[in-house]
C-alpha cells in the first residue's frame, strides 16, 4: 500500500507540458467566423508590449500551456524532467509569511524602498521573459509555398528543363520565361514577408499604447509601477480583473478570492487562493499564485518571490514548439480559390496532355513536341493562376494595419477586421463602454429627505463645528462611504488637488470615496477602524462587505448613532451594493437627526420612488447599510471560508439602511452617432448590463439604443410561451431594419427574466430591434451571446470588466476598451484604445477589405486568366498559331494586372457600404458562381472573342487568312517565307497583348 501511495504521488508530482489550441470553435453547431483567444501573455496583453517579438502577432499565436498531459519528443522529456527537478526544490510555499520577508527582506505593511528595488533590479533583471522562438524557416517557407507559390516554382523547374536538356536544340524563349516564372516566384515570396513584417510593426507601435500599471506597496506607501520593474520582494497588491504579472506568495487573500489558472492547467474551473499551503507540490498549492493567471474575485496581497524567466511561466515557456495556426476566414476563402482555380487548371492541363497523346502526337508529329507540351501545360497553369492576387492582398491587409494604428485600435489578428465586415449584432456593456466611466456623487438620501452633494458638503460643517451635537446623520453616512470602500488614493498625487488625485479602484468606489474626501480626511476615519474581513463586489451578489473592529472610543461615536453601543466584543458590519438588492434586507433606518427608527411600509416606499426616479433618470444608485455583531457569536476564524458563510447569513437580514447615493455617468459624446451609423448599417445594437432597470433604459434612450417612446416599450410579458399564440401585431419573423417596412421593436428584460424564458421566447426575443438586458451575472450575458449566435448571428461583444470576460471569449468577435480589466483586454479579439466610435471604422474597413478583394478577383479572372487560356487551348485544339506567347502571359499577370489589381486595393469605400445588410459567411462568398459567369462567361468572353478578332483580322490584312490558318498545325502558307509569316504572328501576339491590357 505504500509502494502504491508513493507512486500515485510520484505521479502527482510530474510534469507534462504540451500546447493546446482553442477548439471552441471546432466545436461549434454551426458555421461561424472561428476564432481562437490569445493566452500565451504574461501581464494580459499589456506588458507584451516590450517584450514579444511583434512577429508573433499577426498571424497570433493562441494556445494555452497544460499541465498532465505527455509531450513525445525526447529533448522536451529531459527539459520537462529539469523543470520537474527545479520545482520540486522551491519551498516557497512551505514556508511561513514572516518568515518569507526575513528571507526576501521586505515587509507586508511597508514594502520595499527604492534603494533595494534598484539593487534587486541589477541583480535580477527585468520581469520580462525571453524572446520566444521566432520559427524563421518555418515562415520563409510560408513566403514561398503559400498560395501559388509551389506551381510558380515547380512551373519554372519544368521550363528550366525544357531549355535544356529537353531543347533540341535549347530554346531561348523557355530560358526567358523560366526565368520570369522564377522572378515571379521569389517576388511573390518577398510581398509575403513585407506584409508580415509592415502589418506587425504597425501593430506592435499600437501595443506600446496599452496601459500597463500593476499596484504595490513601496515605501510605506501605495503606487503603480510598470510589471517589468517588478522585483523579487515587491508587495503586489492584487484584486478581481487583475492578471499576475509574476510568481507570488499570498500573505493576505480574502475568502472569496478565486484565481483562473486555466492558462497553466487547462482547467477552467477557478482555484480558491489560501495563505496556507494546501499541497506539498509547488504548482498545486493554492497559496501560490502564478504569473500569468486571472485573480476573478475577491482581493489579496502577495509578495513577489520569481520573475521573469524565473516564474515557472517562464520556465516552461522554454519549451515552446511549432504553433498550429489556425486559418482566418479570409484565407480559407482564399484556399478555396486557390483549390477552385487549381482545379480548373489541372482539368484543362488532362484535356491537353490526352489530345496531344491520342491525337496530335500521331496525326501531326511535328506540331507539339515533348518540351512543347510541358510548355504549353506551363502556360495553362501561367494563364489560370491571378499571380496578382498575393499582392492585392498583402496591400490590402497593409491598408488595414495602417487604418488601425490611425484610430488607435488594437487588433490581435488582421482577421478581427474580417469578422467586423460580418457583424450583424453588437451586445455592449454599460459602465465605460457605453458611458464615459467618470462617476460623480449629485446625491443622497438619508432618511426619506434628499440632498445634493453640495448640500451636504455645507450641513456637514455645521455639524462637524457643533461635536456634542446628537445630530450625526452626515458623520454616519460619511464613515459608511469612507469605511465600505474599496478605493484607495494613489500616494503619488497626495499633495494633488482633490479632484484630481488618483485612486485606485473601481469607478462606483472611486466617485464615493471622492465625495467622502471632500467631507473629510479618509484615511483619518480609516485609523480608527481595523478591517478585519471583506466580501469584494461582484456581479452575482451586486454587493460588497467590510466587517471592522476598533479599540478607538472615537470610532462607534462618528460612525454609529448615539444610542447603539458598540464595545470591544462587537464588530461593525458594513454593507454597500444595489438598492433592489439590499433593500429588502433592511428592518432599520437612520433619520435625517441621526436616530435609528424601525423601517416601515411608507418609509419604504417613498425611498423605493426616489431609488426608481433616480434610475429612470440614468443614475447609479448605491445603498450604504451596517450592522453591529456579536464577536463571541461567530464560531470561525476571518481566514477561514466558513467566516465568509457566517457573514453571508448576516448580510441577509436585520441591517440598518444609512442611506443612498446617487452617482451619474454619463455617456460617451459620440456614442449617439456611433449607434446611428451602426443601425443604418443593419447593425442591432444591444445594452447588456449589470445595472438596474430603470437606469438602463434611461441610459441606452440617451445612447440612442432604444428609439421608441416608454409606452411603446415592450416586457418579458410581451413574448409567448408558445409560437403558436403569438398575435400577429406582435409577429416580427426577420429583424430587417433598417431595410424592412416593419416597426422597430423595442424590449426591456431584466437577468431573473432571461432564465424563465423557453426557447419560443427566446425566438421571439431574437426579433426585435431594440433590446436592453439589465441587471445580467456573467453567466447570463454569456447565454445572450450563445442564443443569438445560435441563430445565425455574428456577434460581437463590447466590454471592460471582470463580468465581460466570458461573453468575450464567447462572442464571434470581443471589443474590450485600453481601460478595462486585465482579464476583460485578454479575453478580447480587439482593444478600442480611445474613443469607441472607432468601432465605425473597423467595421467599414471590414467590408471594404472584403468588397476590394472581390473587386480585385472580378478583374483578374477575365484577362489574366479565362483570355489568356485560350490561345494555349486553340493551338492545341484547332492547330491555331500561339497568338498570345506565354512570355506575355507573365507580363499580363505580374506587371500589367498587378498595378490595377493593387490600386483596386487601395480604392476607397463605396458610398453605400455602411447602408448595406451585413455579409452572410454562409451565403456571400468570397467567389461564388455569379463572379465566375461574369468573370468567365461574360466579361472573359467579350475580351477573349475581342482579342481574338484584332490580331487575326491585322493578319488577315497582312495576307495569312484565317482559313488557312485553322487546323493548319504549323504549316507556312504558299508563297510567304518564315520570317515573314513569324515575323507577322509576333506583331499579332502583340496586339493580343495591348487588347487585354487595354480591356
Amino acid at each position: 500500500m505504500a509502494d502504491q501511495k508513493n507512486n500515485t504521488n510520484s505521479r502527482k508530482n510530474e510534469i507534462h507540458i504540451q500546447y493546446a489550441t482553442d477548439e471552441e470553435a471546432a466545436n461549434s453547431p454551426r458555421p461561424k467566423l472561428s476564432r481562437q483567444n490569445s493566452s500565451l501573455s504574461i501581464h494580459s496583453i499589456r506588458p507584451h508590449r516590450n517584450t514579444i517579438d511583434p512577429s508573433t502577432i499577426i498571424p497570433p499565436v493562441y494556445r494555452t500551456i497544460s499541465i498532465g498531459l505527455e509531450e513525445s519528443k525526447e529533448r522536451d522529456i529531459l527539459e520537462l524532467k529539469k523543470a520537474k527537478q527545479e520545482f520540486a526544490n522551491l519551498d516557497w510555499h512551505r514556508i511561513s509569511p514572516h518568515e518569507l520577508c526575513i528571507r526576501l527582506s521586505t515587509s507586508i505593511k511597508h514594502g520595499l524602498s527604492d534603494n533595494q528595488v534598484h539593487r534587486r533590479l541589477e541583480d535580477y533583471g527585468k520581469n520580462a521573459p525571453s524572446l520566444p522562438p521566432t520559427h524563421l524557416f518555418q515562415k520563409a517557407f510560408q513566403y514561398f509555398f503559400g498560395g501559388f507559390g509551389s506551381v510558380l516554382l515547380t512551373a519554372s523547374i519544368l521550363v528550366f528543363v525544357c531549355w535544356k536538356p529537353l531543347g533540341n536544340p535549347p530554346a531561348v524563349a523557355n530560358l526567358a520565361l523560366a526565368i520570369v516564372l522564377l522572378a515571379v516566384f521569389f517576388i511573390q515570396a518577398a510581398f509575403n514577408a513585407w506584409q508580415d513584417w509592415s502589418s506587425s510593426r504597425v501593430m506592435a507601435s499600437i501595443t506600446k499604447l496599452l496601459p500597463d500599471m500593476c499596484l504595490v506597496i513601496r515605501n510605506s506607501s501605495q503606487i503603480q509601477t510598470d510589471p517589468l520593474s517588478l522585483v523579487p520582494g515587491d508587495v503586489l497588491l492584487i484584486k478581481a480583473g487583475n492578471k499576475l504579472s509574476a510568481d507570488v506568495r499570498f500573505v493576505e487573500i480574502s475568502p472569496d478570492a478565486k484565481f483562473d489558472r486555466s492558462i497553466m492547467t487547462g482547467e477552467s474551473k477557478p482555484t480558491h487562493g489560501s495563505v496556507d499551503s494546501t499541497d506539498d507540490n509547488y504548482l498545486e498549492t493554492h497559496c501560490i499564485g502564478l504569473q500569468g493567471t486571472h485573480c476573478i474575485s475577491g482581493t489579496g496581497i502577495g509578495i513577489v518571490i520569481s520573475t521573469g524567466d524565473r516564474t515557472v511561466f517562464g520556465r516552461i515557456a522554454k519549451l515552446t514548439s511549432q504553433p498550429n495556426l489556425a486559418r482566418t476566414t479570409l484565407q480559407k476563402e482564399i484556399l478555396r480559390f486557390v483549390v477552385i482555380i487549381c482545379s480548373l487548371m489541372l482539368i484543362m492541363i488532362i484535356i491537353v496532355a490526352i489530345v496531344w497523346a491520342t491525337w496530335i502526337r500521331k496525326a501531326h508529329p511535328n506540331w507539339i513536341s515533348v518540351p512543347e507540351l510541358i510548355v504549353d501545360c506551363v502556360s495553362i497553369a501561367v494563364a489560370f493562376i491571378p499571380e496578382g492576387l498575393p499582392i492585392a492582398l498583402t496591400a490590402s491587409l497593409t491598408i488595414c494595419a495602417n487604418i488601425m494604428r490611425q484610430n488607435k485600435i488594437l487588433c490581435k489578428s488582421l482577421k478581427t477586421v474580417e469578422t467586423l465586415g460580418a457583424v450583424s449584432v453588437i451586445c455592449s456593456d454599460k459602465t465605460g463602454t457605453l458611458t464615459k466611466n467618470e462617476m460623480w456623487v449629485t446625491e443622497c438620501v438619508i432618511g426619506t429627505q434628499t440632498m445634493c452633494s453640495e448640500a451636504i458638503h455645507d450641513e456637514f460643517l455645521i455639524e462637524a463645528r457643533t461635536p456634542n451635537s446628537p445630530k450625526n446623520s452626515l458623520s454616519q453616512f460619511r464613515a459608511a462611504t469612507a469605511l465600505c470602500n474599496a478605493g484607495e488614493f494613489d500616494a503619488s498625487t497626495a499633495n494633488q488637488p482633490l479632484s484630481e488625485k488618483r485612486i485606485n479602484g473601481d469607478a462606483t468606489d472611486q466617485a464615493i470615496l471622492r465625495f467622502s474626501e471632500g467631507l473629510g480626511p479618509v484615511s483619518t476615519l480609516r485609523r480608527m477602524w481595523k478591517k478585519v474581513f471583506e466580501i469584494s463586489f461582484n456581479s452575482k451578489n451586486k454587493f460588497m462587505v467590510r466587517v471592522f473592529e476598533t479599540d478607538d472610543l472615537d470610532g462607534p461615536k462618528i460612525a454609529l448613532a448615539p444610542e447603539e453601543t458598540f464595545d470591544m466584543n462587537n464588530l461593525l458590519f458594513t454593507i454597500k451594493g444595489a438598492p433592489d438588492v439590499l433593500i429588502g434586507r433592511c428592518d432599520k433606518f437612520i433619520q435625517i437627526d441621526g436616530t435609528v427608527h424601525s423601517l416601515d411600509l411608507a418609509t419604504l416606499s417613498k425611498i423605493e420612488a426616489l431609488k426608481d426616479e433616480w434610475s429612470s433618470q440614468g443614475k447609479r444608485v448605491i445603498l450604504l447599510a451596517r450592522k453591529i455583531l456579536d464577536r463571541s457569536a461567530i464560531n470561525a476564524s476571518p481566514t477561514s471560508r466558513d467566516y465568509e458563510k457566517v457573514m453571508m447569513h448576516h448580510a441577509a437580514s436585520g441591517l440598518t439602511l444609512i442611506g443612498l447615493v446617487g452617482i451619474i455617468d454619463p455617456p460617451r459624446d459620440e456614442i449617439p452617432d456611433v449607434v446611428d451609423t451602426l443601425r443604418r448599417a443593419g447593425i442591432r445594437i444591444f445594452m447588456v448590463t449589470g445595472d438596474f432597470k430603470l437606469t438602463a433604459q434611461a441610459i441606452a434612450t440617451e445612447c440612442g439604443i432604444i428609439t421608441n417612446s416608454p409606452a411603446m416599450i415592450d416586457d418579458v410579458s410581451a413574448l409567448s410561451r408558445n409560437l403558436a399564440f403569438i398575435p400577429p401585431e406582435r409577429s416580427f419573423p426577420e429583424c430587417s431594419y433598417p431595410f424592412g417596412e416593419g416597426p422597430v421593436s423595442s424590449i426591456v428584460l431584466s437577468g431573473p427574466e432571461l432564465q424563465a424564458l423557453n426557447e419560443a421566447q427566446w425566438e421571439q426575443l431574437a426579433s426585435y430591434t431594440e433590446i436592453v438586458f439589465a441587471r445580467t451575472t456573467p453567466e447570463q450575458k454569456l447565454r445572450i451571446v450563445k442564443e443569438f449566435k445560435a441563430r445565425h448571428n455574428i456577434v460581437a461583444m463590447t466590454g471592460d470588466g471582470v463580468n465581460d470576460s466570458p461573453s468575450l471569449k464567447e462572442a464571434d468577435i470581443g471589443i474590450a476598451l485600453g481601460s478595462g480589466s486585465d482579464i476583460a483586454i485578454e479575453a478580447a479579439d480587439m482593444v478600442l484604445m480611445e474613443s469607441f466610435d472607432a468601432i465605425v471604422q473597423a467595421v467599414l474597413y471590414g467590408r471594404v477589405v472584403f468588397d476590394n478583394l472581390k473587386k480585385t478577383i472580378a478583374y483578374l479572372l477575365p484577362a489574366g486568366s479565362f483570355s489568356e487560356f485560350w490561345p494555349v487551348f486553340t493551338n492545341v485544339l484547332f492547330g491555331l498559331p500561339q497568338v498570345l506567347s506565354s512570355f506575355l502571359m507573365i507580363v499580363i499577370c505580374c506587371f500589367t494586372d498587378c498595378a490595377a489589381a493593387t490600386s483596386l486595393a487601395y480604392e476607397k469605400p463605396e458610398f453605400d457600404v455602411m447602408l448595406r445588410p451585413p455579409r452572410d459567411p454562409r451565403k456571400d462568398r468570397l467567389v461564388d458562381w455569379k463572379l465566375i459567369l461574369q468573370s468567365y462567361g461574360f466579361v472573359g468572353v467579350i475580351e477573349t472573342i475581342a482579342s481574338f478578332a484584332m490580331s487575326y483580322w491585322y493578319l488577315e490584312r497582312k495576307g495569312i487568312t484565317f482559313s488557312v490558318l485553322w487546323f493548319g498545325f504549323g504549316e507556312i502558307p504558299t508563297g510567304m517565307t518564315e520570317d515573314y509569316y513569324t515575323a507577322r504572328l509576333n506583331e499579332a501576339s502583340s496586339i493580343y497583348f495591348i487588347n487585354l491590357v487595354v480591356m
